[in-house]
């Protein structure tokens, strides 16, 4: 009889912790915004205004009118975010945790809760950098390939060390 109350109480302090833990409470304000793809960002990640944390992701759906994922933002009650503010999706390392960086904006309004913020901007991915950078570099390669097979043609280049002197 006693270690079954101990069990139940510890199975209750254990859920009133987890729900604590993973921010099902409301702590301030709500906010919206939309991106057209999180990478990745989950319930629970931060969001930061100037490298402090100021809330955390309340959760994330899909419109399904305009495709766009739309992430509910939980920020603490006495941060105020202006209308014109923009909200993007950083990394935090190269190991792939993200977060949301709020920059505030200039504007004397303020969102009001639940409004949306439209200026977001997307994680870019590493390795949709790496790619664009390979293929920029293969690219060019082969630009500079057929600039001096095409320089060869002409009557002023007699070997591949002339190329360098026209």
């Amino acid at each position: 009889m006693i270690v079954g109350s101990l069990v139940l109480l510890f199975a209750g302090v254990f859920v009133i912790f987890s729900i604590s833990i993973t921010g099902y409470q409301q702590k301030g304000n709500i906010f919206n915004a939309e991106f057209g793809n999180v990478g990745g960002l989950k319930v629970g990640d931060d969001v930061m205004i100037a490298g402090i944390k100021v809330g955390e992701v309340s959760s994330n759906y899909l419109n399904n009118e305009t495709y766009l994922a739309v992430i509910r933002l939980n920020l603490e009650k006495n941060i105020m975010v202006p209308e014109d503010s923009l909200a993007r999706i950083s990394s935090s390392s190269l190991l792939g945790g993200q977060y949301i960086e709020i920059i505030p904006g200039v504007s004397d309004n303020m969102l009001n809760e639940n409004d949306t913020i439209y200026n977001t901007r997307d994680l870019v991915s590493l390795t949709d950098l790496l790619g664009q950078a390979l293929f920029s570099a293969t690219l060019k390669s082969f630009a500079e390939f057929w600039i001096i097979l095409s320089c060869f043609s002409c009557s002023k280049v007699t070997d591949a060390n002339s190329i360098f002197f026209l």
